[in-house]
């Protein structure tokens, strides 16, 4: 798939549909090593904070990606059409714990521009971070009590902010100019 730079403030996206029910591949590793994992995932956020352009994604201590997310100081989030729909379902229910869930989806990774872990040659849409900050999710700070029961092993998450980059995409990630 051929996509192109996308200048931060040229970017363009959907952000509720996007995480709502198109979902991302989370994926940290490092490309030259093949020491990879990636995810499904469908909680997260974009925005800027400490001047800089973030991505934050959130990941459960039991999941096998949450490993390679800190052992390694990037990730990608890459983004899909319909036609990859059963790889990202794939992604989500199957462990790299006991299978490579990758080559097992069909997808193909693929190196990022500036950094180590990859994105994939089929995605329409890939979203470079640098981590920037951890922190973990305190179920005595939820101030709405139905979060709770997102957790009921108790098994909460943990937040990354990841500086965003470089973003790669397809047309419908840019942002129209507007006629004045």
């Amino acid at each position: 798939m051929t996509r192109l730079e996308i200048p931060f403030d040229k970017f363009s996206l959907p952000v509720f549909k996007s995480w709502g029910s198109d979902w991302f591949l989370l994926t940290s590793g490092d490309t030259k090593t093949g020491h990879y994992n990636t995810m499904t995932v469908a909680w997260g956020s974009f925005g800027v904070m400490w001047q800089k352009p973030f991505a934050m994604v959130v990941v459960r201590p039991g999941r096998h990606t949450y490993s390679f997310m800190e052992k390694y100081n990037s990730f990608t989030l890459s983004a899909f059409g319909k036609e990859q729909r059963k790889a990202l379902n794939f992604c989500g229910s199957k462990s790299g714990r006991d299978i490579d869930k990758i080559k097992e989806s069909g997808i193909t990774p693929a190196p990022s521009l500036k950094i180590d872990a990859p994105g994939f040659d089929e995605a329409e849409l890939i979203i470079e971070c640098s981590k920037m900050y951890y922190d973990d999710f305190k179920p005595g700070k939820f101030l709405d009590d139905s979060i709770g029961r997102n957790y009921p092993d108790k098994d909460y998450h943990r937040i990354y902010f990841g500086e965003i980059v470089s973003i790669s995409g397809v047309e419908k990630y840019i942002e129209a100019e507007k006629e004045k």
